[in-house]
Order: C-alpha cells, then sequence, then structure tokens
C-alpha cells in the first residue's frame, strides 16, 4: 500500500468543509473526516481502480458528501491535489500539479 501525501490546499479544504460541516450539525464534521479517511484508503489498496479525470489525475467521488478526492499514483505515493467541492469550478486545482 503507497502512502499518500495531501497537498497543503488539500488539507485546507479538508479542515475548512469538515468546520463548516461541523459548525451545522454535531458531529457532522467527524462525519466528514471519516469519509475522507475512507477515501484515502480505498485509493491507497486500490489507486487505478477509479478512472482516469483530468490531466493525468483521477477522482474518487465521496458517498455521503458533495465532495470528490482528486489525486495522482505516482510511483512511491499517491499525491492528493484537492479534496474538491462539486459546485466549484472545474480544475481549479490545476495550478497545484507543479506544484
Amino acid at each position: 500500500m503507497k502512502p499518500t501525501v495531501f497537498h497543503p490546499e488539500a488539507t485546507m479544504e479538508m479542515v475548512d468543509a469538515a468546520r463548516f460541516y461541523e459548525e451545522r450539525v454535531e458531529g457532522l464534521g467527524e462525519d466528514f473526516l471519516a469519509e475522507v479517511v475512507a477515501a484515502e484508503q480505498a485509493v491507497q489498496t486500490s489507486p487505478n481502480l477509479w478512472p482516469p479525470f483530468r490531466l493525468g489525475s483521477r477522482r474518487y467521488l465521496l458517498h455521503r458528501f458533495p465532495y470528490s478526492m482528486v489525486y495522482w499514483d505516482l510511483p512511491d505515493h499517491i499525491w492528493i491535489l484537492a479534496i474538491a467541492h462539486a459546485s466549484r469550478r472545474p480544475l481549479y486545482w490545476k495550478s497545484r500539479v507543479g506544484k
């Protein structure tokens, strides 16, 4: 199983979303984080299971929340580019590709 590395902005997106949900309903932020952890584990176990997305990435759609995990499967690790909300403009994260 490959390790995952989160882009710093992907980490911020995850934390901001968890905070948002927790402010709405107690415990919902924790549920969101648990869903992200489940996505991370699924991607670690079978990174090529999800179809190619854009710019060489792949995308795992979270089940309970309108978010996706956008990642690259690299030789030595999985690089998580974004925890992207479904309503955001497409490819907003593309500037992270070279970072």
